[in-house]
């Protein structure tokens, strides 16, 4: 598959419809946590299993950036809008989400409508994100979005990193000026890619490795 977006097509007026019922109807729900740092456009979750692989998305090093509810995906006269479009390095996917629960199944002819695009195609089933500790420490990450970090704390972290290599989370917390939400600070970091923890082995703690971003 080409490294270029897909080019699309242009939606019949019952696409277009259905595209805006199903966003209009997605925005007026609220999943927590609210912040994202990769999505473009307004951040729609229809369900929570959606909104735990929208933060998934946001900490994964390779996602570029993704859109929710990006367009329809067609076969003859039935259709489906996906949860998410989501652009790599190398490519273009489209992602929807599979609920234990068995119901709002994505059709088995999503794969092929979404190849005819120029895209992949990825699921993401709800039985593999429980008691994922990755998905546990992407949501703690996550309520810090919006956390703006001075220029001053964001050059003493990466300095001490620079200088001394990957260290332990408390003893990053100890550059951080005082007064300041260290925690903040360093979370807002991770999700802007100027260091990296470890969010897979154990849930975040004062021990956890910190280092600085190589991607």
């Amino acid at each position: 598959m080409s490294n270029s977006h897909p080019s699309l097509e242009l939606p019949d007026s019952g696409c277009t419809r259905l595209l805006t019922r199903v966003r209009a109807d997605t925005s007026a729900l609220s999943f927590t946590p609210r912040g994202a740092v990769r999505c473009v456009g307004l951040p729609m979750f229809r369900t929570p299993l959606a909104r735990d692989v929208g933060c998934l998305l946001d900490l994964d090093p390779s996602v570029i950036s993704w859109t929710c509810l990006p367009l329809v995906l067609s076969n003859r006269n039935r259709r489906h809008v996906p949860d998410f479009a989501v652009t790599r390095a190398t490519g273009a996917h489209l992602v929807d989400t599979i609920p234990a629960s068995g119901r709002a199944i994505p059709p088995q002819w999503a794969s092929d409508a979404a190849q005819k695009l120029g895209y992949g195609y990825e699921t993401h089933h709800e039985a593999s994100l429980r008691g994922n500790v990755r998905l546990e420490n992407a949501r703690d990450l996550l309520q810090y979005a919006a956390y703006r970090v001075s220029l001053g704390d964001r050059l003493r972290v990466l300095t001490l990193l620079e200088d001394h290599g990957p260290m332990s989370l408390s003893a990053c917390l100890q550059a951080i000026r005082h007064g300041h939400d260290a925690i903040g600070v360093i979370a807002a970091l991770v999700l802007r890619r100027f260091i990296e923890i470890e969010l897979d082995e154990a849930p975040i703690g004062p021990d956890t490795r910190v280092s600085r971003f190589r991607g």
